[in-house]
């Protein structure tokens, strides 16, 4: 049997899956950590705790079904975009990572577009200074952490840490690189004019690469932590959104693809840079070769529901309190719920966004603000969609999903009726780890091109379709984009 191995980095937890030739997943395993808050704002992470998932994941998947490391031809890498990983010259871990969620960079992302100017900044680089990036974080060690940042001798994405730790390489692929708003978009690799401006020498970043290419080998000291074989090639990879758009085949313009996991993304594969004027969409590079894509994300998509669940009902399932939802009508009685729990990106790029129910009564029950919730969540995916189509997106009749909160029928219904399209699954829920594992299977030579293995091995489902609430939800949803600009003053008089 021929296998490769994708390997996905997230926030909680690294998954490993095994995939063959047609496509189908042989074996899944994963091991779970956590990260720290150490202030308001905060997000870090202990970089080593990927590297211990990742030792650990792939033992276990190699250790199912009687599978054995030569069956092994390939291993594509992914993971949670945008961190910051500081190693020294030796290659030691200089300080914990800060991660994609963290928001304590607000002034130096101010002092971003000071120093490049906004305009130029957004048409080098495709996108605004938010605090999410990677740039602002390395500002922000910069100026507050001079004693480590002295120390810095090389800047890695989280995932590329794991590539390190298994090639001794120092790569990064052009969609994680594009992240970090350091990336000449157009050029699909460092812009020397971004760097100068920030003071960040260019030695200390890594080479880029395409998706499907390979950036080192399987070490000896790796292949004795691991099991697997030394010297199988380790390709490029994709950020944790690029990854999951080849999982789902958007790989091609008119392919739209929504993620519906902690976070949320709407993505949209474009033939070459599509900007959005005042970057509150995403541009980023495509892991596949010679796309590029649009992006719409907000931070607090399926996990509105779980901060909801936990907060207000931590004894039910979710299975059990979203169909106590399927009871009341659409629109949730006039409940709405804002879901900036963790501040916002798109399309309000602002750290100190909150969320918010609005129309309470007595009326409303349990069952009303677990509806309002789904509701929420979904018109924020929407306004992300609005901003693509008005920066030149072309409709589309069709969106294919994939995170853990598709699995609710209600949730997919609501995707269906406030997006106005057709939503569709995909045969295997493994996303951006089943990404990573076909763009290994081209660097492996199993298939010519990306969209090639897509097409071999992407199943599309149709579950969900318009139902004629479309009315209901745009009175709603005109609603729900008032509260922002209402609530805003008092977000940012709150403070943290």
């Amino acid at each position: 049997m021929s296998l490769v191995l994708g390997i996905d980095s997230s926030t909680t937890a690294t998954k490993a899956i095994l995939v063959d030739r047609g496509g189908e997943v042989r074996a899944v395993a994963s091991a779970s950590y956590s990260y720290e808050t150490p202030q308001p704002l905060w997000a870090e992470q202990d970089p080593h705790l990927w590297w211990e998932g990742t030792v650990a994941a792939v033992r276990d998947v190699m250790s199912q079904d009687g599978i054995v490391g030569s069956e092994i031809e390939a291993v594509g890498l992914t993971g949670q975009m945008h961190g910051s990983v500081l190693l020294d010259e030796g290659g030691e871990v200089v300080r914990p990572a800060i991660l994609w969620n963290d928001q304590r960079t607000e002034a130096e992302c101010n002092e971003i577009r000071r120093l490049v100017g906004p305009e130029r900044l957004i048409e080098i680089s495709g996108n605004d200074a938010l605090t999410g990036f990677t740039a602002p974080k390395l500002m922000w060690v910069k100026q507050n952490e001079p004693a480590n940042w002295a120390r810095v001798a090389h800047v890695l994405l989280p995932k590329d840490y794991v590539r390190f730790r298994l090639t001794d390489e120092l790569a990064v692929d052009v969609a994680d690189g594009s992240g970090t708003i350091l990336f000449d978009l157009a050029a699909r690799t460092w812009s020397p004019e971004i760097l100068s401006a920030l003071g960040i020498e260019p030695t200390l970043l890594p080479a880029t690469y395409e998706g499907p290419e390979v950036t080192g080998t399987i070490s000896r000291e790796a292949a004795e932590a691991t099991g697997l074989p030394i010297g199988i090639p380790v390709v490029a990879g994709g950020g944790d959104q690029s990854a999951n758009a080849v999982g789902v085949g958007a790989v091609s313009p008119g392919v739209v693809a929504l993620s519906l996991g902690t976070s949320g993304v709407v993505f949209a594969t474009t033939e070459g840079p599509a900007i959005e004027a005042r970057g509150r969409v995403h541009a980023f590079c495509h892991a596949v070769p010679g796309r590029w894509h649009m992006m719409g994300v907000m931070l607090s998509a399926a996990g509105s529901l779980r901060w909801f669940r936990d907060a207000l009902a931590p004894s039910m399932s979710f299975d059990d309190l979203v169909s106590g939802a399927e009871e009341v009508p659409a629109g949730s009685d006039g409940l709405l719920f804002l879901p900036y729990l963790t501040g916002e990106r798109t399309p309000y790029p602002d750290p100190l966004a909150r969320g918010a129910f609005v129309g309470l009564t007595v009326r409303h029950d349990l069952r009303h603000m677990t509806r309002a919730v789904l509701e929420g969540v979904v018109f924020g995916l929407r306004d992300g969609l609005d901003l693509m189509l008005a920066s030149g997106l072309a409709p589309t009749d069709q969106i294919r999903a994939s995170g853990g909160g598709t699995r609710s029928s209600l949730w997919r219904q609501i995707l269906a009726d406030v997006l106005d399209a057709e939503i569709a699954t995909v045969a295997t829920e493994e996303g951006a780890a089943y990404g990573a594992a076909l763009l290994a299977g081209v660097g492996a030579g199993w298939f010519e091109t990306v969209e090639q293995a897509c097409a071999a091995t992407v199943d599309v489902t149709p579950t969900a379709n318009p139902s004629g609430q479309g009315t209901v939800y745009r009175e709603s949803h005109s609603r729900f984009r008032a509260l922002y600009p209402a609530l805003s003053p008092t977000f940012h008089a709150t403070g943290a």
